[in-house]
């Protein structure tokens, strides 16, 4: 079979117009965006591809043969495994044409039903939840939590978006940061659990984000008082990698795995010592980050800022090289856009993601392979599943894993000293600071910017050259 009558066979196989059937009537279900419809398409590729080169004279011969590449294959799995490693680009271009295929005859389909986009109202208010049957205590007063979440979808007007959130969030009471953009949207914020049920209750009944689900919230204890005001914004990117979405897409991202199946991926990878020769744990967050907790075995960069990932990719192409992947990173989303990096550089055997971060991995295996506190990007700097404490005091290195800004003026890195450390004024985040410290008067000098680094940063690498 040439490659033209292969190409063919794969279009019939895959049923494409069902596809698309199946994608407009189950807003929610697995195949329901381009990125799912990809992955659902490269499975279906891959088993159309091995059942071309099957040769056994009768589709009921219980001994099946495969033939490729002048080799003969009489075992299921040997003959994926060839697959898998030498016709990887086959399979992406065969893929890539059946997804063209479907998005091509879904156009007018899509086209005849209603734009969640045209469908929204230009007053932000119209999709704002009546409060009025609740008193203004009940909405900033009692048990509360923290919402993470986010959504890849189309945005046409993301300032329309961005005044929406804005008056929800001031609404509810709520406080936190949201980053929107033509890509989707991105939020992390804190209020009251009766504001917070309504807030995920307005978003589910947008028309643009109808796509999400209630799971795909995280909780954790909380509420308004994590954060320190209410930031809404327009931004290029809802997470910040600096590589423009248009050239590096989350629809490239890698296969998501649910919590069960990655915790089984890394039970594999850590009971079978060769699979740790092919096969990388990669933590995409900050060090800062993953200094506090990670899996175990992973490699963790030591990055100051996700928009450093994509130089770390690129320094670090080596270490990847035929390599599996498994990514993650907090909630998701870094992964997305990360893994879609790496897989763009067409050097890994396969890239994976725990979907729903280690947020949901926690929540179903808290004495699981993660070990030590969780970071977080508000005022509690982290949270808890287990008791394990993986990292030390900057200045005696007793366990320690409560982080705290330096105390140094204008210096915003977060430092780990001790109670003990602290009480002898060991504040800062390190000895330059610290005799800077020493050196300034208590009170801070007015009209100086905040900075991100000191000093200190300067003998870091910006760029780490890993091995493993």
């Amino acid at each position: 079979m040439d490659s033209e009558d292969l190409a063919e066979s794969v279009l019939i196989h895959l049923d494409v117009e069902t596809l698309i059937a199946g994608t407009l009537k189950h807003e929610k279900c697995e195949i329901s965006t381009t990125r799912k419809c990809y992955s659902y398409i490269k499975k279906r590729t891959f088993a159309t591809f091995v059942a071309s080169k099957r040769v056994s004279s009768s589709p009921t011969d219980t001994s099946p043969v495969w033939q490729c590449c002048d080799e003969t294959f009489s075992d299921p799995s040997s003959v994926h495994k060839h697959v898998s490693n030498l016709h990887a680009e086959e399979i992406e271009q065969l893929t890539t044409a059946a997804l063209d295929q479907m998005l091509s005859q879904s156009e007018e389909a899509f086209q005849k039903q209603e734009d969640p986009n045209e469908s929204q109202s230009d007053d932000p208010a119209s999709w704002i939840p009546s409060t009025s049957h609740l008193s203004e205590e009940e909405l900033s007063k009692g048990p509360g939590e923290v919402l993470l979440y986010y959504s890849y979808c189309q945005i046409r007007d993301p300032k329309l978006i961005c005044s929406w959130q804005s008056e929800l969030c001031s609404r509810l009471h709520l406080t936190g940061k949201v980053r929107v953009a033509t890509e989707g949207i991105n939020g992390t914020v804190g209020g009251t659990k009766t504001a917070t049920k309504l807030y995920i209750k307005a978003m589910l009944s947008h028309p643009i984000f109808k796509i999400m689900q209630v799971e795909d919230f995280k909780t954790s204890e909380g509420g308004a008082e994590c954060f320190s005001e209410l930031k809404v914004g327009v931004y290029k990117e809802i997470v910040p990698m600096g590589v423009d979405p248009d050239t590096i897409s989350y629809r490239l991202a890698g296969t998501h795995l649910e919590p069960e199946q990655f915790h089984k991926e890394v039970q594999s990878l850590l009971e079978d010592a060769s699979s740790k020769n092919d096969t990388i744990l990669l933590d995409c967050r900050n060090f800062y980050e993953s200094k506090i907790g990670q899996f175990k075995n992973c490699l963790a960069p030591d990055i100051r800022k996700f928009s450093y990932f994509p130089d770390y990719v690129e320094k670090n192409l080596d270490l990847f090289r035929d390599k599996k992947v498994l990514m993650y990173c907090t909630g998701g989303i870094r992964c997305e856009r990360g893994s879609a990096y790496l897989r763009s550089k067409n050097v890994c055997k396969e890239v994976y993601q725990l979907k729903g971060g280690i947020h949901k991995y926690l929540e179903q295996f808290p004495e699981g392979f993660y070990r030590g506190k969780l970071f977080v990007f508000d005022d509690r700097y982290a949270i808890s599943f287990n008791k394990d404490i993986i990292s030390d005091c900057r200045y005696c290195g007793a366990p320690w894993d409560q982080y705290q800004l330096c105390s140094t003026d204008f210096c915003c890195q977060l430092v780990l000293s001790c109670s003990s450390c602290r009480q002898k004024g060991l504040t800062a985040c390190c000895p330059v600071c610290q005799a800077k410290e020493q050196r300034s008067s208590s009170s801070p000098s007015p009209g100086r910017p905040h900075r991100e680094e000191c000093e200190c940063t300067d003998s870091r690498p910006r760029i780490p050259n890993d091995t493993l």
